[in-house]
């Protein structure tokens, strides 16, 4: 069964949020080994410089690194990412499938993102969209996504 990670900077606080990781998490169950990691996002004053950030951002890629299992194919989340298609995402994770890694491990960043130094290492960066969603939101969308990634790949009637 294969093995997911979801690593993502900052932790939920809103019920809605964790209710709806709470079932996508249960139906990937019959589908994959998934794990959640939540790291502490770094604390800035309320106006941080581009300094303070880039600080913060370099102290939460250390986080990261320290959550990813040896023998991974790291996928960041980020802006600068490719967009893709439901479909494209399922045919990436069926690659993945025969990719010799045994986690395939996805990362979300806190309010400013990933440090560029997550995005360079990573086996391949994925945007959700052009527009901007709360962090917290990314999460839901992204295990709505592999769940029917799974789905697409098993042929199943849940992707129309």
């Amino acid at each position: 069964m294969p093995r997911i990670h979801l690593i993502c900077v900052g932790k939920l606080k809103e019920s809605f949020y964790r209710d709806a990781v709470a079932e996508y998490s249960k139906r990937l169950a019959g589908y994959c080994r998934l794990a959640l990691t939540e790291l502490s996002e770094e604390r800035l004053p309320q106006s941080p410089s581009q300094a303070q950030i880039d600080g913060a951002l370099a102290k939460e890629a250390e986080a990261i690194r320290g959550k990813i299992p040896p023998n991974s194919s790291v996928v960041a989340l980020c802006v600068e990412g490719r967009m893709r298609s439901s479909e494209e995402l399922a045919r990436l994770m069926n690659t993945w499938n025969y990719n010799s890694a045994k986690h395939l491990v996805f990362v979300i960043g806190g309010s400013y993102g990933l440090h560029p130094s997550i995005k360079a290492e990573a086996w391949d960066r994925l945007s959700m969209s052009p527009m901007t969603f709360p962090h917290h939101l990314a999460r839901v969308m992204l295990l709505e996504q592999v769940y029917r990634a799974f789905k697409i790949n098993e042929g199943s009637q849940y992707h129309k």
